[in-house]
């Protein structure tokens, strides 16, 4: 008999890098994109990837299918709870973390493009982004507590900052599904379009946002989130290394030649 070949696997994470801009797409649509180790593993090595290339000058994360991302694959999970040596812990200091803090930290723009659910960690990915577009089929929900669980990858930081501390608890404690109207009214989002509408939005935010002086970017991020645990002082401290990086740049050299020639600028990012 003459065996068929086994089909391979689709990638779990589908990374697209087009003039400047990179879109990772989480493929695990019949899983909703719900986080295995595959997933995980790939999403850890390609944000890193693209953070560190000078090519790429704005980042999409996205889902495929009728979901963004909702969050731990619990279908694992449950076979791991048997494995004296796997935890929780161990997949939040090995994926989530360094997702999350590869999301906050790379020196360029990070855009969330939501086309469906984003819940537990895929609603804290999203929140780690600059910029949150949402379909109006998108909705947000915390998660943890639903399944007697503390918050991760950081919704415990940016949560508070974006709602604050007691409407953060609220979210936390007592989760459920937020929809895309009230997630903006909230500023959970920055702005919900109709599904079909989507792509074409965030192509256009990502292309204004690569074609940016991408250091000043970067460094702005940074300079919000320095702010975040420094008094004023040291906040200004930090703001005047910054304001010198940045001055030094061949981008702030062409944006005060073209004032000057009213013309508009061109960035190469650096």
């Amino acid at each position: 008999m003459t065996q068929t070949p086994d089909t391979p696997s689709p990638a779990p994470l589908i990374v697209e890098v087009t003039d400047g801009i990179a879109w990772l797409r989480l493929n695990r649509p019949d899983a909703m994109n719900s986080l295995d180790n595959a997933l995980k593993d790939a999403l850890v090595a390609a944000l890193r990837k693209v953070g560190d290339d000078p090519a790429v000058r704005c980042v999409v994360l996205t889902g495929t299918g009728r979901a963004f991302c909702v969050g731990q694959d619990l279908k694992e999970h449950v076979r791991s709870l048997g494995d004296p040596t796997s935890t929780l812990a161990t997949t939040v200091t090995d994926h989530y973390n360094p997702i999350v803090i590869a999301l906050s930290t790379m020196n360029k723009p990070v855009v969330a493009a939501l086309n469906g659910v984003a819940a537990g960690a895929g609603m804290s990915f999203a929140l780690a982004c600059d910029f949150r577009v949402a379909s109006d089929q998108a909705g947000l929900n915390t998660s943890f507590a639903g399944i007697a669980l503390s918050c991760d990858s950081g919704a415990s930081w940016t949560l508070p900052r974006l709602v604050g501390p007691a409407r953060a608890k609220e979210l936390l404690l007592m989760p459920r599904t937020v929809s895309a109207t009230e997630a903006v009214s909230l500023g959970l989002v920055t702005k919900v379009v109709p599904a079909e509408e989507l792509e074409a939005a965030v192509t256009a935010l990502a292309r204004t946002l690569a074609d940016g002086p991408t250091l000043a970017y970067g460094s702005i991020r940074r300079a919000v989130a320095y702010s975040a645990g420094a008094d004023l002082p040291a906040a200004l401290a930090h703001e005047a290394e910054l304001m010198a990086l940045t001055g030094g740049s061949s981008d702030h050299r062409a944006a005060v030649d073209a004032f000057l020639a009213k013309e508009k600028p061109t960035y190469t990012g650096a």
